[in-house]
C-alpha cells in the first residue's frame, strides 16, 4: 500500500535540494513558468535533464505548445522569485527582467535570478501519475559565480564554498 502523500513530501522535504524556475512562452507568445526542485540530469552524452512538471501548472500549456524550455538554478537573493513561481499568480512576470532564448524558442532567460541556466528542447514527455517528466536535450548553458539557494523543509539557506548554511531572506 502508497504511503500518504504528505508523508511522501516529508520524506523529498527531508533532503536539501536546489531550487529551480523553469520558463517557457505559451501559445500567445506570453512567458510562464513555475518553481521546481525535481530536475535532475539524465545523460552527458548527448546533454540530457529531466524536469517534472504537475498536471495542473499553469505552465504545462506552454511546454506542450513550443517544445522548449529554460531551467535556471537559483542563486542567493532569488528567494521572492522562488516564492512567485511557486505561487499561481498570473503575472509572475510582472517588474521582472528577462531576455528571450536564442535556442529555446524565446523562452524567457532571468539572468539576474540564475547561479546557471540550461536551454533545452524536449525529446520526450513521459506521463508520471499526476506529472509529466519532460526529457530536454540541453542546447545552451550558462554558470555565473553565485552562491546557490537551497530548500530544505519549507526553508531557504544559501550555500557557502566554505561549505557552511545560512538562512537566506
Amino acid at each position: 500500500m502508497a504511503v500518504e502523500t504528505s508523508r511522501f513530501r516529508e520524506l523529498f522535504g527531508s533532503f536539501p535540494t536546489s531550487v529551480a524556475i523553469v520558463t517557457a512562452l505559451d501559445d500567445q507568445q506570453e512567458p510562464r513558468g513555475f518553481t521546481c526542485n525535481a530536475l535532475t540530469a539524465v545523460s552527458a552524452e548527448p546533454p540530457l535533464l529531466s524536469v517534472c512538471v504537475d498536471k495542473r501548472s499553469q505552465t504545462l500549456p506552454a511546454l506542450v505548445h513550443s517544445g522548449a524550455f529554460v531551467v535556471h538554478i537559483l542563486a542567493e537573493g532569488a528567494q521572492e522569485a522562488s516564492e512567485v513561481f511557486a505561487g499561481k499568480s498570473e503575472h509572475k512576470f510582472a517588474g521582472r527582467r528577462w531576455k528571450p532564448s536564442k535556442t529555446a524558442k524565446g523562452a524567457p532567460v532571468l539572468t539576474d535570478i540564475a547561479l546557471a541556466y540550461a536551454e533545452c528542447t524536449v525529446v520526450q514527455p513521459v506521463e508520471a501519475g499526476d506529472h509529466w517528466i519532460y526529457i530536454a536535450r540541453v542546447d545552451g548553458v550558462e554558470v555565473f559565480p553565485r552562491r546557490p539557494l537551497l530548500y530544505h523543509r519549507r526553508s531557504y539557506s544559501i550555500w557557502s564554498p566554505d561549505g557552511q548554511l545560512t538562512t537566506a531572506g
